[in-house]
């Protein structure tokens, strides 16, 4: 392999190297985002509390100087038409009073209320997007854990067949040798009856020179008709 070729695979090595350890500092980086936006999110609930709080506080207030005011408006009416003009004047006057406190609580009642609102608009946006992006890291941790134990499974399987054939290669040597073995013993047992004279006291019976050999029927016939002429 040239030089050139060899840099370039330990060049696609290095990125592959380097692309996995991004891939995997993204994941924590995503998971350090969603602990912290959940932690924001806490704090916008909190927050959202208190503006509730701040908010029923007005309203109660509201409804207080909304009460005040018919309730003086009522004594005015009755101060008036028992001719005493005095008490209707200071009625009429708390009245007017009242009204400005209530046009200055109607209007903080109204920012809680708007902000309220928009806050609550925000937050459960904000709670869906966390929702959706913990869904998809979910997504992708799972998706990696089984690719990885693909991968695991795979490389075994591979090294199971390589073993197997190792396996299969090493029987098919030794049946070699327990042939070629058998065979060396087999000719050794020839060799010792030759030498022993054994093999030539086989042929002599194969051919009926010897007793124990193979005989014509003709042979057998005189032998029993010999036998009988003796009785």
């Amino acid at each position: 392999m040239s030089l050139k070729k060899l840099w370039t695979a330990l060049k696609g090595g290095s990125n592959e190297v380097v692309e996995a350890i991004a891939d995997s500092q993204s994941i924590r980086i995503l998971d350090q985002e969603m602990r912290e936006a959940k932690e924001e999110l806490v704090a916008c609930d909190q927050n959202l509390t208190k503006i509730m709080a701040k908010r029923k506080l007005a309203e109660s207030k509201v409804e207080s100087f909304k009460n005040d005011i018919e309730t003086y408006t009522q004594h005015a009416i009755a101060a008036s038409e028992k001719g005493n003009n005095e008490i209707a004047l200071e009625c009429a006057e708390k009245v007017s009073e009242i009204e400005s406190m209530l046009e200055v609580e109607q209007g903080i009642l109204d920012g809680f209320l708007s902000s309220e609102k928009t806050l609550k608009a925000n937050i459960a946006k904000a709670k869906t997007n966390v929702r959706r992006m913990e869904q998809q890291i979910d997504q992708i941790k799972a998706t990696e854990s089984v690719q990885k134990a693909q991968v695991a499974v795979s490389t075994r399987h591979v090294g199971a067949n390589s073993k197997v054939k190792t396996a299969l290669t090493s029987l098919d040597r030794i049946k070699a040798k327990q042939q070629e073995r058998a065979a060396e013993l087999e000719a050794a047992d020839e060799l010792a009856s030759e030498e022993s004279g054994s093999d030539l006291d086989a042929k002599l019976k194969a051919a009926g020179i010897t007793p124990g050999g193979q005989s014509s029927s003709s042979d057998k016939l005189a032998q029993i008709l010999a036998a009988k002429n003796k009785q």
